[in-house]
């Protein structure tokens, strides 16, 4: 029997076929986590996606009803252009080839142009065309994040040529210092879904945008500051609660994987930090101003996810939530401070966006398993050299746009709504 049994271990035909059945079996694990890594990543870009409803529906609650169609107008047309921008550009510009790591900048090449099984960036398995298209949903955001900023004064097509040459340009180039293995990447600096790379980079574009564009009429008075309500806070608190959902895909699926892990505990802190940051905003606005304000404690929700999103991966659920309520108690003291400034903001972008962004980012420093001084060091660099250039790059397109084709509508045309003045349409009857 030993014999026998000794005989057929070292058969080769027995041994050719055992081989060939572990190889297959290894061959269909690895094809099956190919489809598991490639579909989670695929259905976090239709969730970013979904985002855009979101900004949409918080932005028309938070303008004034004669200004929902241009307010709509501009979300459908940032999609749109972005997807075109990023293609052409935008993509090659963020993710270069040819360039050595630790770089600063790449000449971009037209179109896309996979290589022969090109897989993506190697940080997970997913095709080319997957890896453009999560990329994609998260470009248009910038845009999105200036949009609310502007609202209710500033033109049409000057808003459009802005938002274009923003996505195309300047949104990659800084994206390519950290998650194009540039120079961000090699000093250290940590930003697992952007919060500086997409929050802080729309709101400072944001905050260019305001200073030269100015507020509203009738905002700021002799009297003081005037409160200008949106018109329907059910349908902002419908957008909040659409981001939330959206920021899974978000920040889960910068895992770049379906890792069960690592995506769960990114559900985790997000979900966490949006909650403090609720609470953190419902306790300070109270505090501050006496009153259950909304608008304070949605846009608190908005300020923790913006908060987690650098270090979601990184973080414990107890830091998470430290990280939301600060982040949460921030947006009162910075919708205050933006308005002693006469910087007018219709949504609180710069608040949310820009502000928490950075707290975000210094919080990878502070909290997580990067914590360390040299960390926090790395960060500050980050949140300065990515504030400077993208300000300047801002500032100076919509100065050029202010001097040539004009960015402010009329005061008539204020008045009586854009909607009106560039659609020759109204929201409703």
């Amino acid at each position: 029997m030993i014999d026998t049994l000794a005989h057929l271990a070292f058969d080769p035909n027995i041994v050719n076929g055992l081989q060939e059945t572990v190889s297959q079996h290894s061959t269909a694990l690895i094809e099956n986590q190919f489809r598991t890594d490639n579909l989670w990543i695929l259905v976090a870009a239709a969730m970013v996606f979904i985002m855009h409803l979101g900004f949409s529906a918080l932005e028309a609650g938070f303008v004034r009803k004669k200004n929902v169609v241009n307010i709509l107008f501009k979300n459908a047309m940032i999609i749109a252009i972005g997807l075109l921008t990023y293609y052409a550009v935008g993509f090659n510009l963020m993710y270069p080839t040819d360039v050595e790591p630790g770089g600063w900048f790449s000449l971009p090449s037209l179109g896309l142009s996979p290589g022969e099984g090109d897989m993506g960036t190697g940080y997970g398995d997913y095709t080319f065309w997957t890896d453009f298209i999560f990329q994609a949903m998260f470009a248009a955001t910038c845009a999105t994040i200036v949009s609310g900023a502007v609202a209710e004064r500033i033109k049409l097509n000057s808003f459009l040529i802005f938002s274009g040459l923003f996505v195309a340009v300047c949104y990659p180039i800084i994206g390519m210092w950290k998650w194009g293995k540039g120079w961000l990447d090699a000093l250290g600096f940590i930003d697992f879904a952007g919060s500086t790379l997409v929050h802080s980079v729309g709101g400072w574009g944001a905050l260019a945008a305001i200073i030269l564009l100015g507020p509203r009429l009738g905002k700021y008075t002799e009297r003081g500051i005037k409160a200008i309500p949106g018109h329907n806070l059910p349908l902002a608190g419908i957008g909040v609660f659409l981001l939330w959902f959206g920021w899974y895909g978000f920040n889960g699926g910068s895992v770049l994987n379906a890792n069960p892990e690592a995506v769960s505990l990114v559900f985790v802190t997000t979900s966490l930090s949006a909650a403090a940051g609720a609470v953190g905003a419902f306790i300070t606005s109270y505090v501050l101003f006496k009153i259950h304000d909304l608008s304070m404690v949605l846009n608190g929700i908005l300020g923790g996810l913006v908060g987690i999103t650098a270090g979601a991966d990184l973080m414990s659920p107890n830091e998470a939530v430290i990280i939301g309520l600060i982040a949460g108690a921030i947006i009162p003291f910075s919708v205050v401070f933006f308005d002693r400034l006469k910087l007018d903001d219709p949504v609180g972008a710069t608040s949310v966006h820009l502000i928490c962004g950075i707290w975000g980012t210094l919080a990878v420093g502070i909290f997580g398993s990067a914590a360390g001084w040299a960390q926090l060091g790395n960060q500050a660099i980050g949140i300065a050299a990515v504030g400077i250039a993208t300000f300047t790059f801002a500032f100076l397109l919509m100065f050029l746009l202010k001097k040539t084709i004009g960015i402010r509508v009329s005061n008539k045309d204020e008045e009586r709504g854009l909607d009106w003045a560039e659609h020759s349409m109204k929201a409703y009857e």
